[in-house]
């Protein structure tokens, strides 16, 4: 991997990712694009603060050089975004229009941080608009495609989600009973789903893993996770 773009880092996945990309020994470019100062920085990583994110796929078509791999940790809230409209116009059209972009500018690996349980079938507006965005990427036929599916997601947010901070409660005490028989089945720590996306798009970017679409679930998460990349 010579170089890497990120969207979603100042998430609570994203951020993750972030930390990754900059301590793995290759040393790639990462183009973080975000709307706001990035939560950590190092000589290899190049900020690209745009405060519209509807200008970010025009933004990426600016970069240069293409990244060999695209990672996107986007995604927010209905409370956050004001209505579920407003929710898919990020999670589905702008993930989506950048995928686009990252295709048309010649990206080898796109990397999608999604979720498990998702169906296109669902009544549900976030699952049925994760599982789109998953068939969507799927349909631009990148030379690889990996869609992380983790579970709850273990880790602090600067936001306040009151169901998911009883459930994280929960995985946390159960965790400390045994993390591997009591949560990793079904909720996974933040700092090792952003190890996992590195280590899949590093196998891909090395000529590891074979051509087409790699659905990392809750299991491989854990695997991929569990150290740091090399």
């Amino acid at each position: 991997m010579n170089s890497a773009a990120l969207v979603g880092c100042t998430g609570l996945v994203g951020s993750q990712i972030l930390s990754v990309l900059q301590a793995i020994p290759q040393k790639p470019t990462i183009y973080a694009i975000a709307r706001r100062g990035l939560p950590s920085t190092t000589p290899n990583t190049r900020a690209v603060i745009e405060s519209k994110s509807a200008d970010w796929p025009s933004t990426y078509k600016h970069l240069g050089n293409s990244p060999d791999v695209f990672l996107s940790a986007l995604g927010t809230t209905r409370a956050q975004a004001g209505s579920v409209n407003a929710q898919r116009a990020i999670d589905y059209d702008l993930n989506l229009a950048l995928a686009r972009a990252a295709k048309d500018s010649g990206v080898k690996t796109y990397v999608l941080i999604s979720s498990a349980g998702v169906s296109a079938k669902s009544r549900l507006p976030y699952s049925k608009m994760k599982a789109d965005l998953e068939d969507a990427v799927t349909a631009l036929e990148f030379p690889h495609t990996v869609i992380l599916k983790p579970g709850l997601l273990v880790g602090t947010r600067q936001d306040v989600r009151v169901a998911e901070a009883v459930l994280r409660t929960v995985a946390k005490g159960l965790a400390m009973i045994s993390k591997t028989w009591l949560t990793e089945w079904w909720a996974q720590d933040v700092d090792v789903i952003g190890r996992a996306a590195v280590a899949a798009a590093l196998e891909c970017s090395e000529g590891k893993r074979d051509r087409g679409v790699w659905i990392v679930g809750q299991s491989d998460i854990v695997r991929l996770g569990r150290r740091p990349p090399r």
